[in-house]
Formats: structure tokens, sequence, C-alpha cells
């Protein structure tokens, strides 16, 4: 059998084309060339050939084979023989059973066509006949079926020229009926005839119709821009226009504007105080759309959709326009909800009017999928919330930064308290967690609410309340700053009140900025943390790499160093007042010509009288502490320092020789030096006696300083000595570390005996007599 291009057959398909060729083929000479191989070149796969050697092909097979996979081969040859047997006996059944069918197919034809020549001979003649009678009957009738004809065109003609005829008065009719539907049919159904014969025959119809038409299209005109029609009015009028072939391009575009107008100052249904509306949705769109708008009112959403409908009805080009007026629609419907934003509104309002717009939005969007107005709404829902989260943590800021500046402004409510700073602090904390929670609290209202808008930001919602929290606490320390004076101006988010700006830090503030600090880090954050992670840890879109959006410890941190450093800050200012009272007092007077001195000077009742009010501020605030009273003990086991006991003092200072008493006193105290140490300045607690003893051991410090930059005589001497003697016993009772304080009054002395041109001191009993009456003074 000749090769032919085929496409590739595997093995099997090869030896049943070869078996089924070799069965019906009655040229032998073409097969055997095709299967002709050279035994030089034979292989194992030459047993579909008629030149197969069944010797050669053994041998072989044989030498290429081991035992198994002889047997093997004899297992597939045995099944393809078995399969090409039975193969070849469903084929000779099937051919078989086609060549019977084919020869009973063929009997039934040759039965079949007999007769039929003598029926299509007779079905001619009929034919025939048919035709024969049906052009007599023509021919008979021909004259009368012309006149017929002839007749019905004169009567067709007869009506349209009375239609013609009647048609000015038509018009006038549907003009008075406002029939302007059925007066445009009529007259356009006119048209054609008044082409025709509108200059000869009915140039006064025509005329009569022409006027009544100009009429129809005034009317439809105002029809079309009165606001008391509906939209479905106005498509229609419009729809009439174009029948009448009026030009309608400047009518599409006053159409636009108008509708610009109309929804120009559109507004949510909103009351002053930003509240929805008690009446629902629904039944708001569905007032709306019955009532007809004056021309001074809005087209509510529902009117919008229908005049969408029909614009795109009438004005098939009208698409972008549509889309265009639609995306500034929403983007005023959101500007509303940016002005209630800003004066302080709820979640709850927020939803409500998010509600609204994603409603009207739904009802845009299935009137005109194409400006994807849905996307828009998302957008700006995602701007509008962002904005709410942040505002909402700007007034929470504002409201904490007014508690505190109760103090600062000296409000009266605050100035009728027994104890203000009390008060001030613990609004301030109150404002701080119960603002925290309140605002937690109704940021998870938007993650609960199932509006669609809102389901789709839920995750940046989470994050955006993080990162609130974040900025929130880092920018309350930068008003703690501020408003201890740390810091030369806000940060771009701080808006203080005009009443504020210029005015000096009260040290009663920064006190209880110190110990807010303390709750904030101690109470606030903890219990603030533990909430986000309960309602805002599931979900956000920060990636692993950004990490958390809000770190407590890092917030933990910067609060503990903010509180240790306003309590060093106020530390340091009532220092700073005390040390501008000592200075002015030790520059004014003249110590060379000092007077012999009476009584203790006024400074030590103005000092004394600075430490009663911080004793006063600390004991609102901070916490008595749990230290004990430390007393210095010298070498011989007593409670009084070395350097404070007069009889040794008048020993050394009474001898005849001046400079050699000095010297004397010199060197006994360089010994009590090196023989005890005492730690002046430690670190300072946020407690009452640690803070009273810091400042006083800070001012006496002071004291010392300007001691050594005078020159005394004898009398300011005793005087620099009445006063510390003074001082002795007001502070002991006061202070925490007696030890401390008994030092630095020994240094006092010191100093001043240092400067001293006569360092003469008084008699005892004078010393303790000017102290005793001091202190019986009231």
């Amino acid at each position: 059998m000749a090769a032919t291009e085929e496409v590739p057959l595997d093995d099997k398909a090869k030896r049943m084309r070869d078996l089924l060729s070799s069965f019906y083929s009655t040229d032998h000479s073409n097969s055997s060339n095709y299967g002709v191989v050279s035994s030089k070149y034979a292989t194992l796969d030459t047993i579909n050939t008629h030149s197969f050697d069944v010797d050669h092909y053994m041998n072989l097979l044989v030498q290429k084979s081991n035992l198994e996979t002889l047997l093997q081969r004899h297992v597939e040859l045995a099944a393809e023989k078995k399969n090409l047997d039975t193969d070849l006996q469903m084929l000779v059944y099937e051919n078989y059973n086609k060549f019977i069918s084919a020869t009973e197919t063929i009997k039934r034809m040759n039965n079949n066509i007999v007769g039929m020549e003598a029926n299509m001979e007779q079905l001619l003649d009929k034919i025939l006949s048919v035709q024969s009678r049906s052009d007599g009957v023509n021919t008979s009738l021909f004259e009368k079926r012309e006149h017929i004809e002839k007749l019905h065109r004169t009567r067709n003609l007869l009506r349209k020229v009375q239609f013609i005829y009647d048609l000015p008065e038509r018009l006038a009719k549907c003009i008075k009926s406002e029939s302007y539907a059925d007066a445009v049919k009529f007259y356009t159904g006119a048209m054609p005839i008044f082409k025709a014969y509108g200059d000869s025959s009915f140039q006064d119809c025509k005329k009569a119709s022409e006027e009544a038409v100009s009429i129809i299209i005034k009317n439809l005109q105002e029809k079309l821009f009165s606001d008391s029609e509906s939209i479905q009015a106005r498509a229609e009028a419009v729809m009439l226009l174009q029948q009448l072939d009026f030009p309608v391009d400047n009518l599409k575009e006053q159409l636009f504007e108008k509708l610009e107008q109309s929804l120009g100052d559109v507004q949510l249904c909103f009351d002053e105080k930003g509240a929805y509306p008690t009446k629902s949705n629904e039944s708001a769109k569905q007032d709306s759309m019955d009532h007809i708008p004056t021309a001074h009112e809005q087209l509510s959403t529902g009117e919008y959709v229908e005049a969408i409908r029909a614009y795109r009805v009438i004005f098939p080009d009208s698409e972008q326009k549509l889309i265009k007026i639609s995306h500034d629609l929403v983007t005023r419907h959101f500007e509303t909800v940016h002005k209630h934003i800003r004066v302080h509104i709820t979640s709850k309002d927020l939803l409500q009017m998010l509600t609204l717009i994603w409603e009207d939005v739904l009802l845009i969007d299935d009137v005109l999928p194409e400006a994807f107005v849905a996307d828009v709404c998302l957008e700006a829902a995602n701007h509008a919330v962002k904005q709410y989260i942040a505002s909402t943590f700007s007034h929470l800021l504002q409201d904490i930064s007014e508690s505190l500046i109760k103090i600062q402004s000296g409000q009266r409510e605050v100035l009728k308290e027994e104890h203000p700073l009390k008060f001030v602090l613990e609004a301030s904390k109150k404002a701080v967690i119960q603002g925290s929670m309140d605002i937690l609290l109704d940021f998870r209202q938007l993650l609960d609410d199932s509006l669609a808008l809102l389901v789709r930001l839920r995750d940046v919602v989470i994050d955006w309340v993080q990162e609130g929290f974040e900025d929130f606490f880092r920018t309350l320390h930068n008003r703690f700053l501020f408003l201890s004076g740390k810091s030369d101006l806000p940060s771009q988010h701080q808006v203080l009140p005009d009443s504020l700006q210029g005015d000096k830090t009260v040290a009663g503030l920064v006190l209880v900025l110190a110990q807010l600090s303390v709750f904030i880090e101690q109470n606030a954050i903890p219990r603030i943390t533990e909430e986000i992670t309960t309602s805002f840890s599931v979900g956000g879109s920060r990636g692993s790499e950004r990490g958390p959006a809000f770190v407590p410890a890092e917030i933990c941190r910067i609060f503990r160093l903010a509180g240790e450093k306003f309590l060093h800050l106020y530390i340091r200012m009532k220092t700073e007042r005390v040390s501008v009272l000592l200075k002015k007092r030790f520059t004014t007077p003249n110590w060379i010509k000092h007077k012999e001195p009476r009584e203790v000077h006024m400074f030590v009742d103005m000092f004394l009288q600075e430490l009663e009010g911080v004793v006063s501020e600390v004991k609102q605030i901070l916490p008595q502490g749990t230290s004990r009273k430390h007393r210095r003990v010298d070498s011989n086991g007593s409670t009084t320092s070395s350097r404070s006991n007069p009889l040794r003092d008048d020993r050394l200072l009474t001898r005849s020789n001046t400079q050699e008493a000095r010297s004397q006193l010199l060197q006994t105290s360089l010994a009590k030096i090196f023989k005890q140490k005492i730690e002046i300045f430690t670190k300072v607690d946020s407690t009452q006696d640690c803070v009273l003893t810091t400042i006083v051991k800070l001012c006496l410090k002071s004291l010392q300083e300007f001691v050594r930059l005078q020159t005394f005589n004898r009398s300011g001497f005793q005087q620099i000595q009445l006063d510390v003697q003074f001082l002795r016993h007001s502070l002991n009772d006061k202070v925490e570390d007696e030890a401390a304080v008994d030092f630095l009054l020994d240094e006092v002395i010191l100093a001043a005996t240092e400067r001293c041109l006569d360092p003469i001191p008084l008699e005892r009993p004078v010393l303790d007599r000017l102290v005793q009456a001091k202190l019986e003074k009231p």
C-alpha cells in the first residue's frame, strides 16, 4: 500500500493498518515494497513487514534479550496475536453488515422509482390547466381592478387633504389641552405634504400650522426649564423638540447648567448639632421624591437619579458630564462630613452620615456604573474616617490641656478649691484615662458596624487607632514640655488659648505635670494597651516589616523620663525663686558698715514662707514617703554637729589674737570633714520629704555662695550667725536629712568666718535670747 502523509501513529496502529491493507489489497507488489527491509538493517521492529524473517528475528531476540525478557516478549506476542484476531473478526463482521444494509437500500430505491415518471407527467398537466384558467380570470378583471385602485387612491388623497385643512384646528386643540405629544405627531405626519405642496395648494394651512408649532416649541421650552415640572416631563419635552427638528444642543448645555445649580448647594440632612434626623432614610428619600422642589430648593438624590436616566436617553453622549457631576456631588457630601467632624461629633453621627452617603452612592451606581462612584466614595470615606480619628485625639488633647492650664490661668473654679493642685491633677487624670477609654469605645463602633463602606476600611481603621495613640502620647509629651516652659513653641497640632500665650509657667503646674507623667506611665498606658490588644489588634494593613504602630514600652519610657525631668524642674524653679531673694539680700546692704544685729533678718521669714508654700504644694499631690530622718553622728556619738556647738566656737573665737582663732577654726573644720563623709545631694524621689529637703539643700548651697562673695565686719558676721541659728531651729523639723542641712548651715558660718574682718561671734546668751524672741513672735 502506497505511503501517504498522515499523523504519526503508535506501533499498534501501524500494525493494524498493515494487517488490514494486506487483507483487502489485491496488489501485493506495493504492499511488499512498503514493507521491504534489508536484512542488513533488520531489527526487532521488523515483525510487521512482509519481508519478516522468523529465524533472523529469533536470533536477534536471543542475542539481545535475557530469559526473563524472552518470557515477557512471549506473553506480549501472545496477547497481541489474540487482540489482532479479535479486531480482524470484528472488522469483517462490521463490513459484512454494511454490505447487507447497502444491498437492501438499493432494492427499496428500485421499487420506489417504479411509477414515478407517470405521476410527474400527470402533475405537469394539472399545473398547465390551472395557469390557463388564472390567465383568463386576470384578463376579465383587469379593467375593473384598475378602476377600483384609482378610486382608492383618490379616497386616500381626499382624506389627506381633509387632514391638512383640519391640521391648524387640531393643533390649537392640542395646545389648549397641553397634548403636545399628539400635536407633534400630527405635524410630523403632515410634513411630507407641506414639503411637496406647502408653497402652492396648502400655503395657508402650512402657515397656520407653523404658527401653532412655534407656540408648541415655546411652551415646550418653558416646560423644560420650569422647576415645577418633573424630570420625566422635561425629558419628554426634549424628545418632542427633537422630533420637531429643533436644535437641542444649546438646551443640553442649559439643562446641565441647571442640574449643576440644583446640586450646587446640596447638603446632607443634619441639624445644627450634627445629629442625624430621627426620620428614617428611606422615608426621607421618599418624601424628597414626592415633593416637587421650588426654584430655591435643592434637588434630592432620588430626583438626580431620575435625571441621570432621562439624560442618558435624551443625550446619549452626556456620560462624561454626568460622571463629573456625580463625583462633585459625592465630594460635596464629604465636605459636609468634614465640616461636622471639625465641630466634633461622635462615631454614631459619623456612621449615620456615611450610611446616608453610601445609600445615595448605590442609587447613582445603579444608573451610572461607568462613574465608579463607589470607588470615589471609598477614597473620600478613607480621608473622612482618618480625619475623624485624628480630630478625636486632637479634642482629647485639648481637654487635657484645658484641665491643666486652669492653674496657669487662675480660673475661679480652681481658686475656690482648698487643694487646687490636687483638683487639677485628678481632673487631668480623669481626662486622660476616661477620655482614652471613651474614644476607644467610640472607635469600636466603627469596626462593629456592618456598612459595606466601613467593612472595606476596617484594617486601616485599626492601624489609624494605634498610630493615633502613638502620636497622641508623643504630642501630649510635647504639650507638657511647652506648658512647663521647656519648649519654646508648641508642636504643629497644638493650639493653646490666647490668654495663655506669654504667661510665665507656674511651678505648681510643673509639679502636676510630673505626677501626671507618672500616672500615664504606671496606669494609663497599661490600661490603654490592654484595651487595644483586646479590640484593635486583630487585622491591620501594616506589614510585619514596619512593626507595631503603638509601642507602649517606648511611650512609658518617654513619660518616665518626663516625670523625672518635671520634678527636677519644679525643684529648680523653687530654688531659683529663693535664690533671687537671697541674692537681693546679700547685694543690697553694705556689710562692712553693718550695725549690731537686733533681730533675725526679714529674708529669713521670706525664705521660710517660700518653704511653707512648697510644703503646701507637695502635700497636695505627692506621697509622704517612708524614709527615716538622718541625723549626723560625730566621733563622740553625739547627734549634734560639732560645728554647730556654740561653746566650742566661742572658746576658739574669743582668743585675743583673731588670726590665730581663725586658723584654729579652719584646722578643726578640716579635721571634721575628713573624719566623716556626708552625702549632701542624693537621688530625688517623688515624695514630699525628699523634694522639700532637696530644695532646702540647694537654697542653703546658694546662701553659702552668696556669703562667699561678700566681706563682713563683726556686726555683719554676727547677723549671719543669728540668721543661721534661727534657720537651724526652724528647718530641723521640716527636712528629712537633718545631718546634711546642719552641714550646709555650718558651711555658711564657715564661709562668713573666712570673709569676716573680725570674726567675733555673739555671746551664747545673747544669741539664744534673740532667737527665742523671734520664735515667740506670732
